[in-house]
């Protein structure tokens, strides 16, 4: 029998680390609400038993036009208000939709893949401010304002703003060795067809 990817938010997964690097493998999960919810959701989803192929995939930032994390930051980066999310340092694992929908297709026609997938592109050490200087450059504008910590807190609450001031540098390492090819591996080029 086989059982269809599912997609979860892996970002909220790890614990947010300037420095750790996370795979398929590393632990976490139960250090914050959204890592204990990500648990839950893979929990909900496993079926018992080991006849069924089974495949999660923990997706980063998804990058793709009409909405999304890209919609958010469109107007502001417009207008040259654009910049890094509080000190910028944190790393930001991303992914082009286009890549994600490959992932997905790849897990469901491979049947040697199963278990965890990282969903996140192969330029893992992205950093927000590198994120932010590569979005102004694909708009052609300038992206040095930085949004303040305690503006991000004010807007989202504390729980939510941790996902977007601490980061995860989270490699797709058994994404890699399953086979996919990925479409936009690089930021520059990932960027360049969302905002065509």
């Amino acid at each position: 029998m086989e059982r269809l990817p599912r997609c979860q938010g892996g970002r909220a997964y790890y614990q947010p680390s300037l420095t750790a690097e996370y795979d398929e493998d590393s632990p976490g999960g139960d250090f914050d609400f959204f890592s204990n919810l990500v648990t839950k959701w893979e929990a909900a989803a496993r079926l018992p038993g080991d006849s069924t192929r089974q495949v999660v995939v923990r997706s980063g930032v998804v990058l793709g036009r009409g909405g999304g994390a890209i919609g958010h930051m469109l107007l502001p980066f417009r207008l040259g208000l654009g910049g890094p999310i509080g000190s910028g340092h944190q790393f930001f694992p991303w992914i082009h939709i286009r890549d994600l929908a490959g992932i997905l297709a790849h897990a469901l026609e491979t049947s040697h893949v199963q278990g965890i997938l990282n969903g996140v592109a192969p330029a893992s050490s992205t950093t927000n401010a590198e994120f932010a200087r590569a979005l102004g450059t694909a708009l052609g504008r300038p992206a040095f304002i930085p949004l303040p910590s305690a503006v991000v807190q004010a807007v989202f609450g504390r729980e939510r703003a941790v996902m977007l001031l601490e980061g995860q540098k989270v490699v797709p390492r058994r994404t890699l060795a399953a086979g996919y090819q990925y479409s936009f591996p690089e930021l520059g080029a990932a960027l360049k067809e969302v905002i065509a």
